[in-house]
This record gives C-alpha cells, structure tokens and sequence, in this order.
C-alpha cells in the first residue's frame, strides 16, 4: 500500500460543488453524500468516480478518501493519470494491490467474472479499514455505479450490495450524461473523457484472463491511441484482435488500417481486424444475450 499528501496543485481553477449550477439530480447526489458523512471512494479516474471523488472531497473534506485498486486489469496510462487527477481536486489519496488476477474464479472468465473482481476491491477496503489507522471504521465504502448500470449486465453491482457498498451517483438519479455535464460545470478535466473500463473486459468470455493477455491489450491500445484516435477498444479474442474505434474516427481508421494492423500485431496478436462497426460499450456482453437461459456463453 502506497499512499500521496493532499495535493495543492491547481484546484483553484475547479468550481465547487455547491457553486456550479445544478443539474436535474444535482441537489439530492449533494444530500446523499453529505449524509454519509465519511466516505472512501473507489476510484479508477474515470468519469463517474472522479466526479464522485470531486463532490465527496468539497462536501467531507478530511472526511473523504479516494482508494485506487492496483492490478494487471489496470492499464498503465490510469494509473499514472489517476494520482494526478486527485492531487488537482485535493481528495486524500491511497493505492491498494487487489488480487483478483491469483483467483481462478475471476480468471476463467465467465459471465460474472466482474462479481469476482469487485469482491476483491471490497475485500481490500475491508483489509485497509483494519490496517490503515486514519480510516476511521465509520467510514462508508461507496462507488461509482451510475443510474445507466441498472439496466446493462453489471455483476460487480451485486458484490456492491452483498458488501454493502454505496452508490450515491445511483441513488440520486445521475446517469452518463448528466455526470458528464456536471463534471464539465465543475471544471474536471474528465468530462469529456472516453469511457473506460478494466483491461479484463476486451478479453472475449470462457478465454483465460492472464497479466500478459493484460498486458498484451493494454500495449495494443496504447499504440493505437498513439496514432491519433481517442476511444480505443483491442478486443481479445484468442490470438486474434478485434481493434474498434469511435464510430466518428472510422474513416480515419480506414485510411490507417495498415498501420493499425502493424502495431496491434507487434504487441502479440498474430491476426488483426478493425471492426467496420466502431466501438461500442459492452459488445462482448451480446454473447451473454444470445445464451440460452441457464447457460454459461463461454461453455
């Protein structure tokens, strides 16, 4: 466990919580959070938890901590962002290694496989409560689930409520866009942030999650966002890649195909296609859709 000083950066340039102009939901996500009183929050860097850091941090102050779970699912650019990103809204900072990627269950990679990864998040919260002196035990765990998860197949949502995890973004109503806009009116330079998920969600269901099929993707992605494209999916199908890029970039991709092809295929797949399609979110989950009922997709 490492840990970073409250950072002073430059804050200044932020709105406060109760400064910007609210949004449909914005009071009640003010009153679900300032209710919990003492919080840590899960946080990947991403749109929803920083926005949740952000309030978290204006409304507790002291009371408010940002943990970011450390893992192979964790690409290398988040995790150098992230820091960063709380040093510029001033929320306490810790880092916890998770150890999802040792459990089999999380490894074979079926259908709730994010079941498995967000029961070890919790698990090391958990851990850190006991080892971490200045988290005081009253402390509430929460999340950055959003209204949008309700409807789309989200097995870490129910390692959330089992562990009893809050989800303030969902409870007071914010969805994607709206977490967007408010994250804008506030001044985050994540409002316009592509979505990301973990390294483990572009591995195709019932193949093996392994730290070098991780790294594998994590490399690919890199080198594509390197020639110039914003929203990157490497989809890892076995030895093959499947590359998506916004629907808006594939022009842009069509005319760099070539080149998409080299650098994908030099980070270790042996066959590359750019999806005519582009990218969109959760597209491996369609083979959970098309299952029949009962049954895992991956056998």
């Amino acid at each position: 466990m490492s840990t970073m000083p409250e950072g002073t950066g430059t804050r200044g340039e932020l709105a406060h919580s109760r400064e910007i102009e609210p949004t449909e939901h914005w009071p009640a996500l003010l009153d679900e959070i300032e209710g919990l009183g003492r919080v840590v929050v899960a946080y990947s860097g991403g749109v929803d938890s920083t926005l949740l850091a952000k309030v978290a941090h204006d409304l507790l102050g002291e009371n408010a901590l940002a943990v970011l779970a450390v893992s192979p699912s964790l690409a290398a650019d988040e995790r150098a962002e992230a820091p960063r990103l709380a040093e510029l809204i001033g929320i306490r900072y810790l880092e916890i290694e998770t150890g999802e990627a040792d459990d089999p269950r999380y490894s074979a990679n079926s259908g709730d496989r994010c079941y498995w990864c967000k029961s070890h998040l919790f698990e090391g919260l958990e851990d850190l409560r006991r080892a971490a002196p200045e988290l005081a035990p009253d402390s509430i765990f929460t999340y950055g689930a959003t209204a949008d998860d309700l409807g789309d197949h989200r097995p870490g949502m129910r390692a959330a409520a089992e562990a009893g995890v809050a989800a303030p973004l969902v409870d007071a109503g914010l969805g994607k866009d709206e977490i967007r806009e408010a994250s804008r009116r506030l001044g985050l330079p994540t409002w316009d942030k592509p979505a990301l998920a973990c390294l483990a969600s572009r591995v195709a269901y019932g193949t093996t999650v392994t730290p070098q099929r991780l790294a594998r993707v994590d490399s690919a992605e890199r080198a594509v966002r390197k020639l110039g494209f914003r929203q990157v999916r490497v989809r890892d199908l076995g030895e093959r890649a499947r590359v998506e890029v916004d629907p808006a970039e594939l022009s842009k991709a069509l005319g760099l195909e070539e080149e998409i092809v080299r650098v994908v295929r030099h980070s270790g797949f042996t066959r590359v296609l750019l999806d005519p399609e582009g990218y969109r979110s959760g597209k491996l989950n369609d083979a959970l859709e098309s299952a029949p009922e009962g049954k895992d997709p991956t056998t």
